[in-house]
This record gives C-alpha cells, sequence and structure tokens, in this order.
C-alpha cells in the first residue's frame, strides 16, 4: 500500500485558470522585446501557452533567445520580468478562476486533515499569492514558503520546472520524503520536475478541454503523462480525485 502524507499541487491550470492571461502578458512583453532587437516574429498569447507553458518569464525568454537567436543583458531581462509579473498579476486580478470542481475538494482536504499539503509553483511568488487570493483558496494553504513555494522566489539561486530544485526544497521545508507525497501537475515541466524529485506524479488535463482541438490535446496529454512522465494516473476532472487518491493508496 501507498501511504500518501502530503499533497503537492502545481497552481496555474492545475488549480487557477491562469495561463491565458498569464501569457496574454507574456507575449505583450515579448513582442515589445523582438521589435526592440530587430526580430520580426510576433506571437499571441495562446501560441507562447502552448509551447512555454509550466515555465516562468525568464525560462520562457530563455526558449525564444535560442529560437530566434539572440540574447540580452540580464539586467534588463530582470526589468522586463518585473515588468511582466505587474501586468500578470494586474490580469489575474481581474481574470482567474478557480479550476472545475477543485475548490470543494480542497475545503474536504483542508477539513478532514488527513494530509499536509501545498502549493509547488515555478511562478514568482506575489503572482501565486495574486491567484490563490483571487479565488479565495489562500486560507487552505498558509503563509509564503510554509504552505506555498515559488521556484522563482523562494530559493536561491532562482530555477524553473523541469527543474526538480523546488519540488526538493518543498519536501524539506515541510518534512516529508518526495516518495511521502503526491504531486498534481498539467504540463511536461511540471510533470517532469515531479518524476525527476522521486514524487509519485498525478497527471491533470482537465484545462485541455476548453481549448482548440481539446480531444486531440487531452489524448496527447493522457499518452505524455502516463507513457512518457510515469503519472500513476490521469485526472480530467477534480470530482475524480478522492476516488483516484483512494485506489493509489490501496495499491
Amino acid at each position: 500500500m501507498s501511504q500518501v502524507k502530503c499533497i503537492l499541487f502545481d497552481c496555474d491550470n492545475t488549480l487557477v485558470l491562469s495561463e491565458i492571461s498569464a501569457f496574454t502578458a507574456c507575449a505583450q512583453l515579448a513582442n515589445e522585446i523582438l521589435e526592440k532587437y530587430g526580430i520580426e516574429k510576433r506571437y499571441q498569447g495562446v501560441e507562447l501557452m502552448h509551447k512555454y507553458v509550466g515555465r516562468n518569464f525568464p525560462s520562457m525568454m530563455a526558449g525564444l533567445f535560442e529560437v530566434h537567436n539572440f540574447t540580452m543583458p540580464a539586467d534588463e531581462l530582470d526589468t522586463y520580468t518585473a515588468r511582466e509579473l505587474e501586468l500578470t498579476i494586474s490580469y489575474l486580478r481581474k481574470q482567474a478562476a478557480p479550476c472545475k470542481n477543485v475548490v470543494p475538494v480542497l475545503d474536504k482536504i483542508h477539513k478532514e486533515g488527513k494530509y499536509a499539503k501545498a502549493i509547488v509553483s515555478s511562478s514568482a511568488m506575489p503572482r501565486v499569492v495574486a491567484s490563490v487570493e483571487t479565488i479565495k483558496i489562500d486560507q487552505y494553504f498558509g503563509k509564503p514558503n510554509e504552505g506555498i513555494f515559488s521556484a522563482a522566489s523562494s530559493i536561491d539561486p532562482p530555477t524553473s520546472k523541469p527543474n526538480p530544485a523546488i519540488y526538493l526544497h518543498a519536501c524539506k521545508v515541510l518534512g516529508f520524503e518526495p516518495s511521502e507525497c503526491i504531486a498534481i501537475e498539467d504540463s511536461r515541466s511540471g510533470a517532469t520536475a515531479a518524476k525527476n524529485a522521486g514524487i509519485p506524479l498525478l497527471g491533470y488535463v482537465g484545462p485541455y478541454y476548453d481549448e482548440e482541438n481539446p480531444e486531440e490535446k487531452v489524448a496527447a496529454h493522457v499518452k505524455l503523462f502516463s507513457e512518457e512522465l510515469g503519472a500513476f494516473e490521469v485526472m480530467h476532472d477534480w470530482k475524480d480525485f478522492e476516488s483516484i487518491l483512494n485506489k493509489f493508496e490501496s495499491s
């Protein structure tokens, strides 16, 4: 039997429908950068989301540097990163919504008190806090760096998933071995981080039902999580979480 002691939740598009707001901000600033450096390509938020979901702004820009064969000074990137955070938070305060059926699940877990729980995100801490406050789930997780962990803010040097460092840091702070936890992730980068940290993975595909060509997107991510990344299960809707967890603990 698998004894789960702690549940680790990704934030963006796992708890909070936030990625399209965030990547709208990312696209706005990425296009400004590309224009400044004389590069013709322009991006829509949804295109960047499909390419870089689960990665923070500096990690996304590293990808664009490689694609378009350019770079920029670190201090300039820091300035754009700060602007992206401010712009994203302004969008999230207006647009963030909970993932379908997640709030009752969190409320039940919290009231029962059987499992420790935390948010483990690539996003900067102010963005994560803005997201969870906007959809009113902050009371379930406690303070930053105690129940909410950010790869961009909680560790030095900052990282981004798929680097497993933030998961390993969260486990250490919370006092659990990775094998005593489960991680719930919706993206390749996040799922890879959990896998490389040695944490049993539950893939989540709920948000892909709201995208273009949903059947194709869902099927691709089910295959990714189950075949490539070794998830113990793939969850389509949060209403199924309790039965999935019970099945895993009985295995």
